[in-house]
């Protein structure tokens, strides 16, 4: 018995390399991830051969691996000192452990009938399938969810390893493999030496000219900045696209593509662009995607990048298990097989509302289909179309709103959700838990729940740790939600796990195990506006090693050339020392210099426009303390609030009222009444500019003459002012030894 342990523990101690011990070495006492991993955790290093709900043995293992794997199992209870009993009660709670206050229901005849099909089929299932709960957060960190795919029950699961494997008729599998872009970037080598050049250098910076894109602006910190220009015309073959994408991307993409266009290339012009640009790994600021125009189109092309990216770090963790049964290789012997992340999770997706995060899914779906004839399996899709779904039928009718809000608010718009996806060969796992999860789609309020902040007991962000592909769609409808939410995501990514979740470290990138995650991940950014908090997120957390590319197109006319109404708009320009002074600035200038002109009487029906709560709030409170007649609107203002201040500033009972640009965003109403108008600030959407301005008359009665325009700016709203008057324009004014600035609209 003795000598049989002491062999277990010299078996324990061949599953870590040298590069791992001496990395633990380095960082044991600086982290409690690596605490762990040198000092207790002793089941991450050997669970590829331990009982887990996410893999199991094949029934072809020989004698002597079982009597292996029960070595291993007694050298656990001895150094843990479980017994039996503990362990099989740590198991029923790990499997009872499911998220959003522990939900267990029961998703209908559909999918119990679907989880009958992948019991039957040995096709529609990856073996070793966890067998957890459906949640929405991640469980306990006490669950360990090993990072390992095993495949030994089925031949049919090896069909994900083509790029690997097969040899082509251009060459051997290694050199088509050397020019695929995710090897490339999985596999590049970086050295300590760049990292800290990189801190503590400043970006080079390259500009080029697209035909779609317009003015591109490649940087990078790192020794190699490359640029490329898009080719005239691009095969599907030559974008190392995973099986079955080259199939079922035509027919998914076919609504988007008309006339010649149709059969000459599989893109769009501006789809082409952008997965050339995505498909490089570089990180991508893309500020014009609107959800009028070309929300949708850009929707298809990250989501055929996202699920590409998937399904090639699948596969080749699965031609790595291949090559380590041929050569009939242990846990640890071989540093070769780095393939995985200290987590599960490889893609993250930041949507706004339900609506957005089913559109995902539905791609992806579409995706992995191809044609009729090969459905997949989809699990908990009723439960899915429940609560992400929407009914038109609950919509109230004869709300007329702009098109533009149309498209932003259609279907479910519930901004408070998170859900986990398992790709697996022939189905999708819907609300997977999230350590079992290959994709998570989320919104920030929803990541903001469970990454929680200092000093809360139940948080969790190791989920974060290992994502490779950060996308963030509609970002400028977070400046709308809440930002904070945003910064907080940010501050979380890529950070080291408290907790080993079952990893098999044999198996780890170094990279990863080095903490140079971030330098690794490809961040996707699209908004429908410049914004500077937009562009500072960008600059500040998107480290990718690859590069950053950032479209910067520059208005030439400007949303006042949409104003309707015959109206003189005065800019005057403050001064401001600096950024942190700009707050003040604003209010003492609007108290000192523009409120006293709307004082009187005469003066009446004055709106006043106010992008930001904080601002808001502050102007309330002066108000307030002035006693002066006024009312107020916000997003918080309940129905009937709204009613009777909207009456009161119609009726001429109320000489001001404070209207946030919130409220604007998620109303758009109409408000009558308007006689003088003053933008505390610049707004953050150039054509919402226009909008309240063209309010104006809406309560026409002959008193056009006396209708008036203020709008405060400074030096540091260059983009919000080129936004509403146009780049040459804004030059001008910021050049200009004047601060007041004349500018009429309308019929002469």
């Amino acid at each position: 018995m003795g000598k049989r342990r002491n062999r277990g523990r010299s078996q324990l101690l061949s599953t870590m390399t040298k590069k791992q011990k001496k990395h633990l070495r380095d960082f044991g006492e600086e982290h409690p991830f690596y605490d762990r991993v040198s000092k207790k955790e002793v089941k991450p290093q050997i669970c590829q051969l331990s009982e887990s709900s996410d893999t199991s043995h094949s029934e072809s293992e020989s004698e002597s691996e079982q009597e292996h794997v029960s070595g291993y199992h007694r050298l656990l209870a001895t150094l843990k000192n479980v017994s039996e009993e503990e362990e099989d009660e740590e198991e029923e709670e790990d499997d009872s452990a499911v998220s959003d206050g522990d939900i267990n229901d029961e998703d209908g005849d559909e999918d119990v009938q679907v989880e009958e099909e992948i019991a039957e089929s040995a096709e529609t299932q990856e073996p070793g399938d966890p067998k957890e709960k459906d949640g929405e957060e991640p469980p306990d960190t006490s669950q360990k969810s090993p990072e390992e795919f095993t495949d030994a029950k089925h031949e049919s699961l090896f069909s994900l390893e083509t790029n690997f494997l097969e040899e082509d008729s251009g060459g051997s599998s290694s050199q088509r493999t050397s020019q695929d872009p995710f090897q490339q970037h999985v596999n590049k080598e970086l050295k300590e030496k760049d990292i800290q050049a990189a801190a503590s250098s400043s970006p080079t910076s390259q500009q080029l000219k697209w035909p779609t894109l317009g003015q591109l602006v490649f940087s990078s910190k790192f020794r190699k900045m490359e640029t490329f220009k898009p080719p005239k015309d691009i095969d599907l073959k030559s974008l190392h696209l995973q099986k079955p994408l080259e199939s079922t991307w035509g027919k998914t993409n076919s609504q988007f593509l008309s006339g010649p266009q149709k059969s000459n290339s599989p893109f769009t012009p501006l789809q082409k662009e952008l997965f050339l640009i995505m498909n490089s790994y570089r990180d991508l600021l893309y500020p014009e995607r609107t959800a009028l125009n070309n929300g949708e189109e850009i929707r298809h092309v990250y989501c055929l990048h996202a699920i590409n990216h998937v399904l090639k770090a699948n596969a080749q963790v699965l031609a790595n298990n291949s090559r380590r049964r041929s050569q009939k290789l242990g846990v640890g012997e071989d540093d070769d097989f780095r393939d995985q992340g200290l987590t599960r999770p490889k893609v993250l997706i930041v949507v706004p509302f339900r609506e957005a995060a089913l559109r995902v899914v539905q791609l992806f779906i579409s995706l992995l289909e191809g044609d009729s004839k090969k459905k997949i399996i989809v699990s908990n899709k009723k439960r899915f179309q429940g609560e992400y779904g929407s009914d038109p039928e609950e919509r109230p009718p004869n709300l007329k709103r702009p098109e533009d809000y149309e498209a932003v608010f259609v279907g479910n718009i519930d901004d408070h959700f998170r859900i986990g996806v398992a790709i697996l060969q022939r189905s999708i796992r819907l609300y997977a838990p999230f350590y079992s999860s290959d994709i998570l789609i989320a919104s920030p309020l929803g990541l903001r729940t469970i990454i929680g902040g200092e000093g809360e007991k139940k948080r969790d962000f190791d989920f974060l740790s290992s994502i490779e592909l950060l996308i963030i769609d509609q970002a400028d409808i977070y400046l709308m939600q809440n930002w904070e939410h945003v910064l907080h995501l940010m501050n979380h990514m890529n950070l080291l796990p408290l907790d080993s979740h079952g990893v098999d470290f044999s198996r780890v990138r170094m990279w990863s195990l080095n903490n140079w995650s971030r330098y690794y991940r490809q961040t996707l950014l699209f908004g429908a506006l410049q914004d500077a908090q937009i562009n500072s997120l960008f600059n500040r957390h998107c480290t990718n090693a690859q590069g950053q590319v950032a479209v910067r197109n520059v208005p030439v006319t400007g949303a006042i050339s949409h104003v309707l109404v015959q109206l003189p708009h005065v800019f005057q320009r403050m001064e401001a020392q600096d950024l942190a002074s700009v707050i003040d600035a604003r209010f003492h200038f609007f108290v000192n210099k523009i409120l006293p002109q709307y004082r009187d009487a005469v003066m009446s029906h004055t709106l006043i426009y106010v992008p930001s709560y904080f601002d808001f709030v502050r102007l309330r409170n002066y108000f307030k303390k002035e006693e002066l007649n006024f009312t107020h609107i916000c997003e918080y203002t309940q129905k009937s609030g709204v009613s009777r201040a909207r009456h009161f500033f119609l009726q001429g009972e109320k000489q001001f009222l404070l209207l946030t640009e919130r409220f604007h965003f998620y109303k758009r109403y109409t408000i009558k009444g308007i006689r003088n108008l003053i933008f505390y600030e610049l707004p953050t959407y150039p054509h919402f500019y226009s909008e309240v301005c063209n309010m104006l008359r809406a309560t026409s009665r002959g008193e056009e003459a006396t209708w008036t325009c203020t709008v405060l700016y400074s030096k540091y709203d260059a983009q919000r002012l080129a936004a509403v008057v146009g780049v040459e324009r804004a030059a001008q004014m910021l050049r200009s030894p004047k601060n007041v600035h004349l500018f009429i609209t309308g019929e002469k």
